[in-house]
């Protein structure tokens, strides 16, 4: 992949964020479980996307893009009984589909690339073929699946990505039988969970909560719709962060009362000292004066490598725990934030689970890795607006998994970012 030299300056101005790639996942695969076309915009083609589109089409859903809008037909969804589902580099769309696919009758055989094939399954390696699903893999991708999902109660722990779960409340209903899913640990990331089934609730599938889990009625039937896919919280973090060490930038398309966890980062931004308001439904972020906090990050991890750019400006200690997930990332994320910013001169130390992190007055320019992960990318380019000399990204392309514009409106900002020729 490339690279992307990035020069300091300030971000101002108006600014949209992308669609919610976590809605437009499971927005999709509602549609193409109804019978019926269901209409789905805005939504922005990154690679995820495209893995779970090109996926439910290989299903037999009928999915076209105009440009903006996906229309999807889901009336021919499970006709093909044998299927490769290519998941490029997208856990949600892997671990989303496994059950989905089982709950078809559907034998498919799953594949990715970069990291994917050596990220965790073994939830459903666990607790499928004690439902009728063989599964049959060497530990992680190439994973084939065969046999009829059946109801019953499926006891899960709750410490774990919430994909999984979400996998199976999205294929339970689809059952002949009642099904229970039992937690065996305490959750994390509830938000996602909500936002799981408040979408299934918008396709026509309901499932109950209850004090352990969630019970799911079967025989029920998804519904086509027309749903609207709202922005992206975990992008704007990028943005939030630029206007907090430099800045003033306006979001004109966040829902402060969304049900993405990501949201939590208004509070977290002013705790750190920038200055935010909200004004008929924008979001407003003002440079301040930032000073350390601890943050915990089990709920948000998709956060940290944007929290790590904030804490390395802010004055005094940030503390940033509860964020082992991200070792096993597209890359190990916290890892690679602390290689990333150490050589741009942050004083950062890496924990079992975190980040402590010493504000510095300003960094210097230098070439840094890119790890193919697009929010390393993405947080080491708002770094570098603010260090006193150039730094050089490598991997730039990997923002083509979740944002694809990303320097394009990084630009439209202000931001001075060129690509370096001949790599």
């Amino acid at each position: 992949m490339g690279k992307v030299r990035v020069k300091k300056s300030s971000l101002c101005g108006t600014i949209s964020m992308p669609p919610s790639k976590s809605a437009a996942h499971r927005a999709i695969i509602c549609a193409a479980l109804a019978k019926g076309k269901s209409i789905l915009s805005p939504v922005d083609l990154s690679n995820d996307i495209k893995a779970t589109i090109e996926c439910m089409q290989r299903l037999g859903a009928d999915i076209e893009f105009d440009g903006k809008a996906l229309s999807i037909d889901g009336t021919n969804t499970f006709r093909n009984k044998k299927v490769c589902l290519d998941c490029g580099e997208s856990g949600s769309t892997l671990r989303f589909l496994i059950p989905v696919c089982a709950a078809g009758g559907i034998s498919a055989e799953f594949i990715g690339h970069g990291k994917l094939p050596e990220r965790p399954i073994g939830i459903y390696l666990e607790c499928l073929p004690e439902k009728n699903v063989d599964c049959q893999t060497k530990g992680g991708l190439p994973l084939a699946i065969s046999g009829q999902l059946e109801s019953g109660i499926y006891k899960i722990a709750g410490n774990i990505s919430s994909q999984f779960i979400t996998g199976l409340l999205l294929a339970l209903p689809l059952l002949e039988g009642d099904s229970e899913i039992i937690l065996t640990t305490d959750l994390q990331s509830s938000s996602y969970i909500d936002m799981t089934t408040d979408i299934m609730h918008e396709f026509g599938v309901d499932v109950e909560r209850t004090e352990t889990g969630w019970k799911v009625s079967g025989n029920q039937s998804y519904e086509p719709r027309c749903f609207t896919v709202e922005g992206d919280w975990s992008q704007a973090a990028f943005f939030m962060t630029a206007a907090a060490l430099d800045g003033k930038i306006t979001i004109n398309n966040l829902d402060i009362n969304s049900r993405q966890g990501d949201k939590e980062c208004v509070e977290i931004y002013k705790r750190f000292g920038a200055r935010i308001t909200e004004d008929k439904g924008n979001i407003i972020i003002k440079r301040g004066e930032l000073k350390g906090i601890e943050i915990n990050a089990e709920n948000i991890p998709d956060m940290v490598p944007a929290l790590a750019v904030t804490a390395a400006f802010a004055e005094g200690e940030t503390v940033i725990k509860g964020a082992e997930r991200l070792r096993i990332k597209e890359c190990d994320r916290l890892a690679a934030m602390a290689d990333g910013l150490s050589k741009l001169g942050a004083d950062i130390e890496e924990t079992k689970d975190g980040l402590i992190i010493k504000g510095v007055k300003s960094l210097h320019g230098g070439e840094v890795k890119g790890y193919n992960d697009h929010r390393i990318v993405m947080s080491m380019a708002v770094a570098g607006m603010c260090a006193d000399g150039d730094v050089i990204i490598s991997d730039r392309e990997s923002i083509r998994k979740s944002y694809p514009k990303f320097f394009e409106d990084y630009r439209k900002l202000g931001g001075v970012a060129d690509v370096v020729m001949g790599e």
